[in-house]
């Protein structure tokens, strides 16, 4: 059986033009900026002056990835749209694609089948342009500490010790490790550097943390660039950038608002990446989607050890956030790869191999309901190899946790295939109250946050600290940073800081190499096995499948 491209289905999608979906919002027409027919920003002077009461904040996770797909995306777009679909006002937030992925392994990020938020195109690719406004804001952080070392180095900064990269919003391991500033002393003053992907960098989380234009610039401000010779931070405010830098993102930290196939108002900004920062989208958005409904559905990035992880964590910390009820999305294909199957033998029932990978699921589930104290519902996002009594299976597993299990075909019948979900998220919300709690306190010190998340949300055993990231540990202290949360760059591929280890490993303890202060952002970042912050291209890149013909209509976006 043939199915139609995610880009088809796009394509023939009627959409509203974007006054409609405000007006559906509750946006009055003053706030919006349009970007064409169907893509608006919608100005910050709206949550002053909207009074309306905050809605209920639902949030989707997931298991652990597998190359079988779990369809997060998919299933958050799927289940605002069958809020809808059940008479529910409701609003959905969203993280924005990156480049990199889209033309890497991805091939586009802007959900799937008949759950998706359009135009697909342009939210895949420019956008509003706000990804390339971080970069630009990165980068002239980056051009105006290389001229300041060029111009006589007032500051006596160490140029071995710069910890402030370029950034471009592209898989390119190429770019990783460099030396810039060759050709003699009119083109600078040579040094190691290297560049990280736009959504891993420290202005993308500043964006997305950020709670308007003031709070923007001071979080500039406190961004640690580097050490000086006597072995002081070095700050964006030292540098004087902070001004120009805010200039550039004034836009960009304004919301979008696009649509999904069923005319759902949907919010895309921000998109950080989970196993490399806080993974979220930005509080702005999911705080104004609270604002204009009812219900807010969100989501962050690959599974709940990592995006859910940091969103209560970090995130929620932050902006004083508390969700409704969770929802987690799992596959029993993916399930059967956490259980040791090979990705071709998976649309074989195999009730042995989902048994070895369930504990994957469960565990996800026992850290939202005993972790952080909060009602949970799994979505099984169902293929048409699933079998009955794999789905029974997990049903019954789940029960013995107190959790219901609802099946979900958002990708291949939209809300009404959501239905269902919707109807048990409500439930959740109006019958199971949350008694949120954090995986731990800010008091008990760097290495022992690390720790904390290791064996409460891991799983593991405890931690490895190798002696660099010991002795970073220790000037991040005496620094004053101790008290800051922890946002841990590990593998999204397992618990544990090894892909290899799936399922539900136990035992294992997690090695950190290196630390680093985004005073910026407010977190530290805690660095482990070989997770990196610029991909590269797989052997053959999603961007090879991709074109555009003379009319302008472009293919194999998915």
């Amino acid at each position: 059986m043939s199915y139609l491209s995610d880009i088809e289905i796009a394509h023939r999608c009627q959409m509203k033009p974007i006054t409609e979906i405000a007006e559906k919002a509750g946006i009055e027409e003053k706030y919006i900026e349009q970007y064409g027919r169907y893509k608006a920003k919608i100005d910050l002077s709206i949550m002053e002056e909207n009074n309306r009461p905050n809605g209920k904040l639902i949030f989707v996770t997931a298991i652990t990835p597998t190359p079988a797909g779990e369809g997060k995306t998919t299933t958050t777009i799927g289940l605002a749209d069958g809020l809808s679909r059940i008479g529910k006002n409701v609003t959905v937030a969203l993280r924005e694609p990156s480049l990199g992925p889209v033309f890497g392994i991805k091939g586009g990020a802007a959900g799937g089948g008949y759950a998706q938020v359009v135009p697909m195109e342009d939210i895949n690719l420019h956008f509003t342009g706000d990804f390339h406004a971080i970069g630009a804001a990165n980068n002239l952080l980056a051009a105006m500490l290389d001229n300041h070392i060029k111009q006589g180095n007032e500051l006596g900064i160490d140029v071995r010790r710069i910890t402030w990269k370029r950034c471009v919003d592209m898989n390119d391991r190429q770019l990783r490790n460099i030396v810039d500033g060759l050709g003699g002393v009119a083109n600078g003053v040579p040094r190691e550097d290297g560049f990280d992907i736009t959504v891993a960098n420290e202005i993308m989380a500043v964006l997305c943390l950020s709670e308007g234009i003031t709070d923007l610039k001071e979080r500039l401000s406190r961004i640690i660039v580097g050490y000086t010779y006597d072995d002081k931070p070095v700050t964006c405010a030292e540098l004087k950038a902070a001004g120009a830098m805010a200039a550039l993102l004034k836009d960009a930290l304004k919301p979008n608002l696009v649509q999904t196939l069923e005319g759902t108002p949907a919010l895309v900004h921000g998109g950080p990446f989970a196993n490399i920062a806080h993974g979220c989208n930005s509080v702005t958005a999911t705080r104004l989607a609270m604002r204009l409904s009812d219900y807010a559905v969100t989501e962050a990035g690959f599974g709940a050890d990592l995006g859910a992880e940091k969103f209560l964590d970090i995130k929620c910390r932050a902006a004083g956030l508390t969700p409704a009820a969770v929802v987690m999305v799992a596959t029993v294909r993916a399930l059967k790869m956490h259980g040791g199957l090979d990705k071709k033998s998976l649309d074989t029932e195999d009730i042995a191999a989902l048994e070895k990978g369930i504990p994957n699921l469960l565990r996800h589930i026992h850290n939202i309901k005993n972790v952080y104290g909060l009602p949970c519902v799994v979505a099984i996002n169902r293929f048409p190899t699933d079998t009955d009594n794999e789905i029974d299976f997990i049903i019954k597993k789940c029960r013995e946790l107190g959790v219901n299990t609802v099946l979900s075909t958002v990708w291949a019948d939209g809300g009404k295939g959501g239905e269902e979900l919707a109807r048990e998220v409500v439930r959740l919300c109006e019958e199971e109250k949350a008694d949120f709690k954090f995986s731990y306190p800010l008091d008990c010190g760097i290495e022992g946050k690390i720790e904390a998340i290791v064996k409460r949300v891991y799983g593991g055993s405890g931690i490895t600290v190798l002696p660099a990231a010991k002795k970073q540990i220790e000037k991040l202290t005496a620094l004053g940073f101790a008290g800051l949360p922890v946002c841990i760059a590990k593998t999204q591929y397992s618990f544990s800081d090894n892909p290899a280890l799936l399922g539900a490993p136990e035992g294992f303890t997690v090695t950190v190499r290196d630390l680093k202060a985004c005073a910026g952002a407010g977190f530290i970042v805690a660095y482990t096995g070989a997770v990196m912050t610029m991909p590269g291209l797989p052997k053959s890149p999603a961007a090879e499948r991709i074109d555009v013909d003379s009319e302008g209509n472009i293919t194999g976006l998915f």
